[in-house]
């Protein structure tokens, strides 16, 4: 595997979970997010990262452009494609985002001069990690992907499908026999979406509970592997404010300020309210456009969230609020 990462590091950046010493949110704990590795040995594979692969589509903060009082000039493409472990959920979350930011209006720009260079190595599931509930959303095996990866008795086992790299692999691997990728079949975790679901929902009193409860951090927006809010940053090099860049960096549905707009107005400002129209654009929304759910199942809001609020709870109080609405159609 080595040999592998060797011969194709030249021409790309890999990025897979990577553990982090002491770069939790607590004193002296760790967290396992992406970052760029040159040894597999770098890699988690066996444990789920806190954070998604959305880093290395999505920089946290990206610039967009540069300018003077006179020129405006756009930021380099990166040089090297990204080469991404991920498992299969994060595997499904790529569609959503190549939806939202490739299929819905006019392509944006940014996103597809990167994403256009990716190849993905799914990581095989050999068991559910115990907030994961990908199984009920259908985002437990995927098929979509040029390299995976099970990690089973001493030896890496590959499934490769593409045409480079299967030729680069044919002088590194051990022997050569059918694989088929690792998943899960079943989860601690579940979730039961409405068959009735609509927009009724949003006028349930299940979301009150939320205005004490959440505190409004974004935790949730920002590990969450399709949540794609943006804001802009501008940064001036001088004092004139007529020189510098500016930056695209990720904004959350959940925090204040979010729905500003001009002329002083904000909506939403409950954090009830702001928990309703997350969950509601997760699994009915985007599912009204694009036919399939955004959220994934990898659970991830449930493990960042300092309140203990749990997501995959929300989506299981839905049958009860669309109970309490009945027939209303006001």
């Amino acid at each position: 595997m080595d040999l592998f990462l060797k011969k194709i590091r030249g021409d790309s950046d890999i990025f897979a979970p990577v553990r982090f010493r002491n770069g939790g949110c607590f004193s002296d704990t760790g967290c396992i997010r992406y970052g760029r590795i040159e040894s597999i040995a770098d890699a988690v594979l066996d444990e789920k990262s806190q954070y998604s692969f959305k880093e290395a589509l999505l920089p946290i903060s990206q610039t967009l452009f540069y300018f003077t009082e006179d020129t405006v000039k756009e930021s380099s493409a990166p040089e090297k494609e990204a080469v991404i472990f991920l498992r299969s959920c994060d595997l499904h979350a790529v569609k959503r985002l190549d939806e939202m930011y490739l299929h819905s209006g006019n392509p944006d720009h940014y996103y597809e001069r990167i994403r256009s260079r990716a190849r993905f190595v799914l990581i095989g599931c050999s068991k559910a990690f115990d907030s994961c509930f990908c199984v009920d959303m259908g985002t437990n095996r995927s098929d979509n992907y040029d390299l995976s990866i099970d990690y089973q008795d001493g030896l890496y086992r590959l499934d490769c499908r593409d045409r480079d790299w299967a030729q680069l692999l044919a002088s590194l691997c051990e022997r050569e026999q059918a694989v088929t990728p690792q998943y899960v079949t079943e989860t601690a975790t579940h979730v039961q979406i409405p068959e009735n679901l609509d927009v009724r929902a949003a006028r349930s009193t299940i979301w009150n509970e939320y205005d004490k409860r959440c505190i409004n951090c974004g935790r949730c927006n920002f590990v969450c592997p399709t949540c794609t809010c943006f804001t802009m940053q501008d940064l001036y090099y001088s004092e004139n404010g007529r020189v510098g860049e500016r930056r695209r960096i990720p904004a959350s549905c959940m925090v204040d300020g979010f729905t500003d707009v001009a002329g002083g107005a904000s909506y939403r400002k409950k954090n009830g309210e702001r928990m309703r129209f997350k969950v509601l654009h997760k699994v009915l929304d985007f599912r009204s456009r694009s036919g399939y759910n955004m959220c994934v199942g990898c659970g991830r809001c449930d493990d960042v969230c300092p309140e203990y609020i749990s997501f995959s709870a929300c989506v299981n109080k839905l049958a009860d609020a669309m109970k309490e609405v009945g027939d209303d159609v006001r």
